[in-house]
């Protein structure tokens, strides 16, 4: 049997990259994937290319700082497959960058919003639903949240993501006695679209070669390949699955071995 037969997963950020590689091992293993993001026309793109006949997909544009789109994506759970098995949490904020001492804490709150409290408020719109027969909930955090990177300074994120990771402990306890799992996956360089961008960004502005770029991101991993968003998103599916009952309260960290812990 598939990992997911028959069970119903809500996607959040489901885009160009790793949503979309989530949303489509949701359906290559048997489940049903429900799509939120904030444009319509990249929900479709992704449902029309992992599921062509439509029985297995559903989306609705969501925007996980508005509790009432939250709570419709819930509802098009409920009424399209009759219920929600888990949740992945893919939406977030990651194109911020800088530090402390050139942080506008404006920017700063919105983040947070997003990447904090919008998450949680996805959460919540799937916890009666996930009530009715036990489930998951699996957050995609970023090593970046228990590890400072030394390419790129996204301290908002980090401190976003790191929260969120904290968070999770706390939610594991409340929602455990309604058999609900809470996890969080921790990807490190992950290739896919982000990535593949940064490489081609860097090299450009530096002048050398991508593949100069990339060795210095494989230099840093026990592996000789970085993980792929790919990678990522069986974790995710794991983690979703039956496979992973015993597991929650836990950070997995897929990142090809750059950080070991």
């Amino acid at each position: 049997m598939s990992l997911l037969e028959g069970k119903t997963v809500v996607v959040s950020g489901v885009g160009a990259g790793l949503g979309h590689r989530v949303a489509a091992a949701v359906v290559r293993d048997g489940g049903n994937a429900v799509l939120g993001a904030r444009t319509e026309a990249n929900l479709a793109k992704t449902a029309a290319e992992i599921d062509p006949g439509g029985a297995h997909t559903a989306y609705r544009a969501t925007d996980i700082t508005d509790e009432a789109q939250c709570a419709a994506l819930t509802a098009l759970a409920r009424e399209r497959f009759g219920g929600i098995d888990a949740v992945a949490h893919v939406a977030a904020w990651d194109s911020y960058f800088g530090g402390l001492e050139d942080a506008d804490f404006t920017t700063w709150q919105s983040v947070i919003d997003v990447n904090l409290l919008g998450t949680l408020r996805m959460t919540r719109a799937c916890l009666p639903a996930l009530k009715e027969r036990g489930g998951s909930v699996v957050i995609i955090g970023t090593q970046s949240a228990v590890a400072a990177p030394s390419q790129v300074r996204q301290a908002a994120y980090a401190a976003s993501k790191g929260a969120l990771t904290s968070a999770m402990y706390s939610l594991a306890r409340e929602v455990g006695p309604y058999r609900i799992r809470v996890n969080t996956v921790l990807p490190g360089w992950m290739w896919g679209p982000p990535v593949e961008a940064f490489v081609r960004f860097t090299a450009h502005t530096e002048g050398v070669p991508e593949t100069e770029v990339l060795k210095r991101l494989t230099e840093r991993v026990a592996l000789p390949e970085l993980a792929t968003d790919g990678d990522v998103a069986d974790a995710v599916i794991f983690l979703a699955s039956d496979r992973s009952r015993a597991i929650t309260g836990q950070s997995l960290l897929v990142n090809a071995g750059e950080l070991m812990r």
